[in-house]
């Protein structure tokens, strides 16, 4: 190919004009290439600063420990106080970790801490914090209620905070606090010790009579008639077996007395005479 030719190939590819699309796709490629780079740029200029910045360190320091004071401070702070909100969120952070089956017996923790709030606040007479104390427990209870109704495994520790929060909310009543409606919370609650006791009664050694009660107090919990199951359930408690059916035999001096009062006669003729 000649000098003249080739020249003239090159100015035929001056002609070639490149698509649109390639155009956008390349500049856009070029682009984000460059803003990645600044930002990293400016991402280690920021590092940077802080570690060759002295004073900036301690401040932070000082914040990260500010901070883990007040989540300490707010444990002991109660609804309506200004650290109460960072002691909220320490409960719902912690509760993250717990597992499907210790939900209840936590949320029943939970519930028992804003009754105990609740008591305090009405034993020191802070009436202006008995509001926002008894939405609290409001919220919780509902938590609690609907956890109780799920399937679970009746475990020890749920009847010791079931049968702590009935007292806890017993003692709210003596002093005088109305707290609201709680009767979700209160069937939740009366169904959860009732269930426990037929369970407990099921591994007893019962009479026919006994079986026969627990056989009627298990079926009128079924039905939802808590009161007719408790009230069975009380009387497998109770049961007592009839004097009548009670095997009595005679004192030992009455077995004396008669065979003092046995007489040859009374033997019959004897063989060997």
């Amino acid at each position: 190919m000649i000098k003249k030719d080739l020249i003239a190939k090159i100015k035929e590819l001056k002609q070639i004009k490149p698509r649109k699309d390639w155009v956008v796709f390349t500049k856009r490629q070029i682009l984000d290439t460059e803003s990645s780079y600044g930002e990293r740029f400016s991402v280690f200029a920021v590092l940077r600063g802080m570690v060759f910045q002295p004073r900036m360190a301690y401040a932070l320091v000082i914040m990260l420990g500010l901070f883990i004071s007040a989540f300490g401070f707010a444990q002991n702070s109660l609804p309506g106080d200004l650290l109460y909100p960072l002691k909220r969120i320490a409960e719902k952070s912690q509760a993250i970790f717990v597992s499907e089956a210790e939900r209840p017996k936590t949320q029943l923790e939970l519930t028992n801490k804003r009754l105990e709030e609740l008591t305090k606040i009405a034993q020191e007479n802070q009436t202006s914090k008995l509001a926002p104390a008894i939405d609290e427990f409001q919220k919780s209870a509902a938590v609690a209620a609907k956890n109780l109704k799920k399937p679970q495994k009746i475990t020890k520790e749920i009847v010791d905070e079931t049968k702590k929060l009935l007292e806890n909310k017993e003692k709210l009543t003596t002093l005088g606090v109305v707290i609201g409606e709680t009767e979700e919370l209160d069937n939740a609650l009366n169904s959860l010790l009732i269930k426990s006791q037929i369970q407990d009664l099921e591994k007893r050694s019962l009479s026919d009579e006994q079986k026969e009660l627990l056989r009627e107090a298990k079926e009128f919990f079924i039905k939802g008639d808590l009161e007719k199951a408790l009230e069975k359930v009380l009387q497998v408690n109770s049961w007592e077996a009839p004097e009548e059916d009670i095997e009595t035999f005679p004192e030992e001096d009455e077995i004396i007395e008669n065979e003092e009062e046995t007489t040859e006669e009374d033997l019959g003729p004897n063989p060997i005479k």
